[in-house]
């Protein structure tokens, strides 16, 4: 998108309804902070969230699962 094109859209959005105007300075300012967030993530992690968002099905374990398996790999590995 050109300059020209971003100044368009802003112009037009000050003929909006105050109510939108100020929906659209929040959405700004959100997307401005987000650039300014020291947490960003590497290209690997990037691909494993795109690897686990592309299944819809995918298992999910509960607390109570997780902590059952977490113990079961301390014992593994203190070799109880």
């Amino acid at each position: 998108m050109s300059k020209e094109q971003v100044r368009a859209v802003m112009e037009r959005v000050l003929t909006w309804p105050p109510e939108r105007q100020e929906d659209a300075a929040k959405m700004l300012m959100l997307m401005e902070s987000q650039d300014e967030s020291v947490y960003r993530l590497t290209d690997e992690q990037v691909e494993e969230v795109r690897r686990r968002r592309s299944d819809p099905n995918a298992r999910r374990l509960t607390l109570e699962e997780f902590t059952q398996r977490l113990k079961q790999r301390l014992k593994q590995r203190l070799g109880e």
